[in-house]
Order: C-alpha cells, then sequence, then structure tokens
C-alpha cells in the first residue's frame, strides 16, 4: 500500500522521536493514504515553520502487521471522537498500541469535534456532523518498532505553496 507524509523537509528515515506534541491519536508519525490531504499537511507544515518548501514523502507499507498491536476505527465514529478528545485531553490511551488507523479531523471536522469536547454539542450532533463531511484517512505510528516493520521510504516530491 502507497502512503503519504506531508511536511516541509524530506522524511525518509521516519521516527516518533520527532513527534513534537499528541494530535487525534496521540504522539506519533502520520501518514495518510490520500495524496491530497498529504499535500494540504505539506503546505501547512511549511506555513508554520516558515519555509519554502512543502514536501511529500511517499512510503511502501507493507499489510501484515504480525506482533504489533493495532487500532482500527473503521465506521465506529461514537469511539472514534472519544479516543480523539482524551488524546488531545492528553491522555495516554494511545500508548497501548503500535499503529492507529482511522479518519482525520481535518479543518471542518476538527471544530465540530471541539464543539462536541467543549460541550456545546452533545455527541449525537456531532456525529451527525461528521458524517456529512468527505472521509479523509490517518494511520499513526506510535511505535518506532511498527514503523520499522511497515514502512519503507519510496521518493518524495515538493508541492507547490499556494
Amino acid at each position: 500500500m502507497i502512503v503519504y507524509h506531508g511536511s516541509n523537509v524530506i522524511v525518509n528515515l521516519p521516527d516518533i522521536e520527532h513527534s513534537f506534541r499528541p494530535l487525534d491519536f496521540g504522539r506519533g508519525f502520520y501518514v495518510t493514504t490520500v495524496r491530497e490531504q498529504a499535500e494540504r499537511w505539506a503546505r501547512r507544515k511549511a506555513d508554520i515553520c516558515g519555509t519554502s518548501k512543502a514536501i511529500v514523502t511517499v512510503y511502501n507499507m507493507a499489510k501484515e502487521f504480525n506482533g504489533l498491536v493495532c487500532k482500527c476505527f473503521e465506521e465506529d465514529l461514537i469511539e472514534w471522537i472519544d479516543f480523539v478528545c482524551r488524546c488531545r485531553d492528553g491522555e495516554k490511551d494511545y500508548s497501548r498500541y503500535d499503529l492507529i488507523k482511522g479518519k482525520v479531523a481535518n479543518d471542518r471536522v476538527f471544530r465540530v469535534v471541539d464543539m462536541y469536547q467543549s460541550g456545546i454539542w452533545d455527541k449525537e450532533r456531532a456525529l451527525k456532523e461528521i458524517r456529512m463531511y468527505p472521509d479523509y484517512d490517518q494511520i499513526a505510528f506510535i511505535s518506532q518498532r511498527a514503523i520499522n516493520q511497515l514502512l519503507y521510504y519510496d521518493s518524495y516530491y515538493e508541492v507547490m505553496k499556494i
């Protein structure tokens, strides 16, 4: 399977040490199967860092998760939204896993999660809103062991900043 990582640098040797804060699925190295999503992440990272380069690194990801503890949020948005909120609150639920796969809280979904997390919307309203947005995915490598076992550098390309 081909996966992508958006950044402002080429990441040919990914690691979890450069994950500076917990995101949707905690602290880890994040990739996606959606090329356009990685390109948006690359542009955002370049803007945040004030650099001129937006880079997408391409990897081949093995399909065999032998010996790894994986969490996959398929269509269960109820469990997903609570997990994302706990991770954003700094809880360490994610550390039980080597790899976590599921929906990404893009900008629009992120606002819905914030409305739910702050108590403005109840869970039913938040989930109804999330289901209306297009699906994007993310795969979080939580352990270095998962990266070493599953992720193989292929190439990179630069995207134009908008």
